[in-house]
């Protein structure tokens, strides 16, 4: 998840809360020209965009994930099954190599759970527990709610929370400002003595929907249980806080964690014609958290890898160097499937080409992002590839992106990207059971399959280096 992974996001610094200072105008240093001669790819760009728009099969293959198996948190056995459902149909599409490469994974379990308000009046709330949080005892934690806006005025308050539950109202500014309440708060209320701590869902819109995510804990702090509340149920707490009603909440949760269970990232490929051994990477998660069907993240951004390569195969396009494509395991609550790539391709890391990374929803296409990292050479080979994209509006080059499953490798020196959609409504649903295939639109998948092929063809075809 993301704009980053709600995991990955854990190593993040806090924004800077100083005033806005006007800054000088950036000088930036004029790229190379590109090596990349997109007119001798102009027809097939064209066939496979084409081809893409006029078919609705990656669509559907999303629709059945989504309806017949459903959310797929690592540990899972609807994961498992995704995992092998994935291998078959792969095969069936006569992809290259396909095969799972096992990962150890977290199991965390979320249990029955609920929230409620017993003073000054009796409301149940309705809530999600943070992945990765410990439970409550079986009878739940009762204690006086203390409303804060900001880190600041946790700090403020200090001891003053002791024996109760912080709840953090915090408004959503961005994701990876706003994220930090929910991967650090429990740690932060605990070093006071909090009971339990309590967010409001990271996002800028609620219609009574709650957003789990991961969390994490600090090891000096005691561990306190830690769950989300919707914008609404944040408000009501907090006009109850400022009238100084003193507000009394009843947190029950079975959350658990079970011995570390087996998965696998799901490899296939287009094996390439005169490099085979040079890889270009499109990747997704395919796990997802337990709530919903996991359609935007991440099955569409698996979905679209997949079928980018499938649509390359049906239409007889080899390219020189290999397209590889993984489904990751884990990114949601652990990462672990990024790290077992790279253990498992160390050898072969010199040789990819590029990866990009499929994780901000399944959207209208807008183009990619190129890590700030990359090479002047490689921006411009794929500014210049990505004109071939202009019909569908997915001609943009950002100056960052890149992903927490691809994060390992490219730490490691391959070129990152990530693959860019109109996500501005994604936090809406994100990590909500309301990530269903209904809020998906099937012309926006076709499109995100197109111009993630026309992308990995180019790069994988030109006679050149990338960089």
């Amino acid at each position: 998840m993301r704009l980053l992974s709600s995991f990955a996001l854990t190593l993040l610094l806090f924004a800077s809360q100083s005033p806005i200072q006007p800054s000088p105008a950036p000088v930036t240093t004029p790229l190379p020209p590109p090596t990349v001669r997109i007119d001798d790819y102009r027809g097939n760009a064209a066939r496979i965009i084409g081809a893409a728009l006029t078919s609705d099969k990656a669509y559907q293959r999303l629709a059945y994930l989504t309806d017949h198996i459903g959310n797929r948190l690592s540990g899972s056995q609807n994961l498992e099954h995704a995992i092998d459902w994935a291998i078959t149909e792969m095969k069936k599409d006569g992809l290259d190599n396909v095969h799972p490469e096992k990962v150890m994974v977290p199991h965390w379990v979320r249990g029955e759970e609920s929230l409620e308000l017993t003073s000054p009046v009796s409301r149940k709330l309705t809530m999600l527990g943070l992945g990765n949080s410990i439970g409550t005892p079986a009878d739940g934690v009762a204690a006086e709610a203390v409303v804060v806006r900001n880190f600041d005025e946790l700090e403020r308050i200090g001891e003053g929370v002791r024996g109760k539950i912080v709840v953090y109202n915090v408004p959503f500014t961005d994701y990876g400002a706003t994220v930090s309440y929910r991967l650090t708060g429990a740690s932060r209320a605990a070093r006071y003595g909090a009971v339990a701590a309590i967010v409001r869902s990271i996002t800028p819109v609620s219609l009574n929907t709650p957003h789990t995510g991961a969390m994490r804990y600090d090891e000096a702090q005691p561990k306190i249980p830690s769950a989300a509340i919707t914008i609404e149920g944040a408000e009501l707490l907090q006009r109850m806080n400022d009238r100084g009603e003193h507000p009394v909440l009843r947190l029950k949760m079975e959350a658990k964690f079970l011995p570390d269970a087996e998965s696998a990232n799901v490899i296939a490929e287009i094996k390439g014609s005169d490099k085979p051994d040079e890889i270009v990477l499109l990747s997704g998660h395919f796990d997802s958290w337990d709530v919903g069907q996991g359609a935007h993240d991440d099955g569409g951004g698996c979905i679209v890898a997949w079928h980018a390569v499938r649509l390359l195969k049906e239409l007889g396009l080899k390219p020189r160097r290999t397209i590889r494509v993984v489904l990751y395991t884990n990114e949601e609550n652990g990462g672990r499937g990024g790290t077992a790539y790279l253990d498992a391709h160390r050898a072969e890391i010199s040789k990819h080409v590029l990866a990009i990374e499929s994780d901000l929803g399944t959207y209208q296409p807008i183009g990619f992002g190129l890590g700030a990292a990359a090479p002047a050479q490689a921006r411009s080979n794929m500014q210049e590839i990505a004109k071939l994209l202009s019909g569908i509006r997915a001609d943009r080059i950002a100056a960052n992106g890149g992903g927490s499953d691809i994060g390992p490798i490219v730490a490691e020196g391959v070129i990152g990207g990530s693959f860019d959609v109109d996500s501005s409504r994604y936090f809406e649903i994100h990590h909500t059971p309301a990530d269903t295939i209904d809020k998906i639109n099937p012309k926006d998948v076709a499109s995100c399959v197109a111009a993630m092929a026309v992308m990995a063809y180019t790069v994988a075809d030109m006679p050149q280096t990338l960089k």
